[in-house]
């Protein structure tokens, strides 16, 4: 039986990052990806140029609909918009016998604002404690901690103070960092340190929510935290590395990279 993934995240309409980067990631990792929206964003290239959240209970319908009938191996959320929705899907997956991948998405590519600030607190004390994995990048850090991380030593730090929230681990992305692709994983006993170099492409739309997705793939296969952590840390390198342009500002990554002849 192939293994199913659910999404709990927003639409992008240009295709590049949300539902359809995690449904795009995980039919390329073998496993059948299913979804529960739970915002439409009107956005392209050039940015975010509105967003619309669903009524928690059509988020909760979603939901219940797939998961008592189809059942579920692991579970992704990105874009939750709003307090509500943030401490409906926590509630949901905390009652889901499935790892849980949380991607506390603050803001997007280009800038533009996904969660309301009066949700930050929901994340805090509801979100994340039902994380088996949370993977913020740098400035996800400092909005949920207040931590600047402006240095690889000091990634320590910030993953003990996420940590302090509640999951079982944190993957810190250090991908705003000069130098090397730097990545911490750590359940405050372990630490697994992940690099790969910097590909010179400015076409990274949808990298957080494909590493993401990567990772709750690997999870449903039966694979460790840091089994996942690594082949996701693979994927989406390679991703990055064959990202494309498209529109007239930053293109996505390629979720289909490892099917290309010409590559």
């Amino acid at each position: 039986m192939m293994p199913s993934v659910l999404t709990v995240a927003g639409s992008d309409s240009g295709g590049g990052a949300g539902i359809q980067a995690d449904l795009k990631t995980m039919l390329a990792l073998g496993v059948h990806g299913m979804s529960v929206v739970t915002a439409v964003t009107a956005q392209n290239s050039l940015g975010v140029q509105g967003a619309w959240e669903l009524p928690v209970e059509a988020v909760r319908a979603q939901y219940r609909s797939v998961v008592d009938d189809i059942g579920v191996q692991a579970v992704k959320t990105g874009m939750l918009a709003s307090a509500e929705l943030v401490e409906a899907v926590a509630e949901l997956i905390a009652g889901t016998d499935a790892p849980a991948v949380v991607d506390p998405v603050g803001v997007s590519k280009h800038g533009d604002a996904l969660l309301a600030a009066s949700a930050l607190d929901s994340v805090r004390t509801k979100l994340l404690p039902a994380a088996t994995v949370a993977t913020p990048n740098l400035d996800e850090v400092a909005q949920i901690t207040g931590l600047r991380v402006e240095s690889e030593r000091e990634m320590r730090g910030a993953a003990a103070a996420v940590l302090e929230y509640g999951p079982r681990w944190v993957l810190i992305k250090g991908g705003h960092l000069p130098g090397d692709a730097v990545d911490l994983l750590t359940d405050g006993s372990e630490e697994h340190w992940l690099r790969a170099p910097r590909h010179d492409n400015r076409h990274t739309h949808g990298t957080g929510c494909t590493l993401a997705s990567a990772i709750a793939s690997g999870l449903a296969k039966g694979w460790s935290v840091p089994e996942a952590v690594v082949e996701a840390k693979e994927y989406v390198t390679g991703a990055v590395a064959a990202g494309f342009a498209l529109g007239g500002g930053i293109g996505p990554v390629d979720h289909g990279w490892r099917f290309r002849t010409d590559v």
